[in-house]
């Protein structure tokens, strides 16, 4: 399973801080009791989502929000008008982190609701999956908390029918020209560090059909790049096909018309099928672009975080790689300061990334989550440690992807353009994902059509975004 909440690792730099659960996490709960207020009298409920996490967060309420529009229930993402009556807190309950600012945002909504802005505040996710328990007593304001599958629960407590045959279609709340495919639920690794096992179960892998049929409603409403999930890409297909099927989807995927970028996130490095290197190199719209979250190179480290692999099996993996695919763009995630690292092992992992020159990084400082294997281990490295680790790794990689940017200068891209912000537009190149990775920054006198590609030169370069012009076919 690869560590990867909230889009991790923005400009490959995402240091994860600290937080704690919520049964010892006491003075969060200690809120002044308001007397509950009606709200302003509704003709019909509005319904607001709030996502926290991953990206597969987001999808899920993407379908739920897909669900309760088919319902007739009026729904929106991420509300700022405040004129809705009815919250979903989509949580996430990964890291420490995560879990403080998951459990924030529901006191947030609670406290709007005893102010009479709400009727109703719900939660779902992986904080309500794990902590259902503890969380109802702490915080019985919530009137009810569902766990990551319990999306028909949730349906029928809005009123509303769960449709089977809305299968695949969902309201989007990223911007219409790109979406995530979520392949697959849940995750059959044992990575000593993970507690997703316990809030997603084992693997599920979604069905072949099922997902073109996905990308093809995906292309209608005017997406042109999606990006695969999961909390493991190549175990894709074992279950459901009794053999590794990531390639075969690939290739179904590839033949959709209108789909001109597909994208790999959470690829897992132990037996990672080669093949699907081979449909990447042969296929146009496949990115040449892997994410393959690596979390240490120290063999101790990574036999403690139960990895099933070594050092130099992922040596071989990385020129396996580069091999078959020349010039992809290779990203990876690290975990700074788990029990018993050492400076050698820092020193080890710091060489690792000077052999290898990732084109991008993220790291993570190791959170103690009960229920993991880890959490026998003494967490014995103190938070501050932790974060020094993690700044030097990155001091290292911020050298590498200045000098990869380096060589980009007066080379041409093809390139999505993602918003206008500031007067000048932002966009990103086959190597680069939504908010995890770089941006090229255009500067154009005229108007660029959002959602679309252009050609861009790139005129300067920095430690994590490029800057370029339009070039005129």
């Amino acid at each position: 399973m690869s560590l990867g909440p909230p889009l991790a690792g923005r400009r490959g730099s995402n240091i994860a801080g600290t937080a704690v659960v919520p049964s010892i996490f006491p003075d969060l709960f200690n809120l002044p009791l308001h007397p509950y207020m009606k709200t302003k009298t509704r003709k019909s409920d509005k319904i607001n989502i709030i996502t926290l996490g991953c990206s597969k967060n987001m999808v899920d309420s993407e379908v739920l929000s897909g669900q309760l529009r088919a319902n007739d229930k009026e729904v929106v993402h991420e509300n700022q008008k405040l004129d809705h009556n009815i919250v979903i807190v989509n949580t996430c309950g990964f890291i420490e982190k995560a879990k403080e600012e998951s459990i924030n945002t529901i006191l947030d909504q609670v406290e709007l609701k005893r102010r009479g802005k709400l009727d109703k505040v719900y939660v779902t996710g992986c904080l309500s999956a794990r902590y259902r328990e503890s969380l109802e007593k702490e915080i019985p304001e919530v009137d009810a908390w569902f766990g990551t599958m319990e999306l028909p629960l949730i349906l029928k407590t809005l009123q509303a029918d769960y449709k089977a045959e809305l299968v695949g279609e969902r309201l989007l709340a990223t911007p219409k020209h790109y979406a995530y495919l979520k392949i697959s639920e849940g995750c059959n690794r044992t990575c000593s560090f993970c507690a997703i096992p316990l809030m997603r179960g084992q693997h599920v892998s979604m069905p072949i059909e099922t997902l073109v049929t996905e990308a093809e409603r995906l292309v209608q409403q005017g997406v042109k790049e999606v990006m695969l999930i999961a909390q493991e890409l190549t175990y894709y297909g074992l279950d459901l096909y009794k053999k590794r099927m990531l390639a075969d989807l690939l290739q179904r995927l590839a033949d959709v018309k209108g789909l001109e970028w597909i994208r790999l996130h959470y690829a897992y490095p132990s037996k990672f099928p080669l093949e699907v290197l081979d449909v990447m190199r042969e296929r146009e719209n496949i990115c040449n672009y892997l994410d393959i979250p690596l979390q240490h190179a120290s063999d101790a480290m990574l036999k403690a975080m139960r990895r099933q692999i070594t050092r130099s099996e992922m040596n071989e993996l990385i020129a396996a790689i580069r091999e078959k695919v020349p010039g992809i763009c290779l990203r990876t995630t690290l975990i700074a300061g788990f029990p018993g690292e050492t400076e050698h092992d820092v020193e080890e992992l710091k060489d690792f990334l000077v052999q290898h020159r990732f084109d991008r990084v993220g790291i993570f400082t190791y959170s103690h989550e009960e229920g993991t294997a880890a959490y026998g281990l003494e967490d014995n490295i103190p938070s501050e440690e932790k974060e020094r680790r993690a700044q030097l790794i990155m001091d290292v990689q911020q050298d590498i992807s200045y000098e990869k940017n380096q060589e980009k200068v007066g080379k041409v891209f093809k390139t999505i353009i993602d918003r206008k912000e500031a007067g000048r537009y932002l966009g990103r190149t086959e190597a680069d994902s939504v908010e995890v990775d770089n941006e090229v920054i255009i500067n154009s006198s005229g108007k660029l059509p959002v959602g679309e590609f252009v050609n861009v030169r790139i005129t300067k370069a920095y430690d994590y975004d490029l800057e370029g012009e339009v070039v005129k076919e």
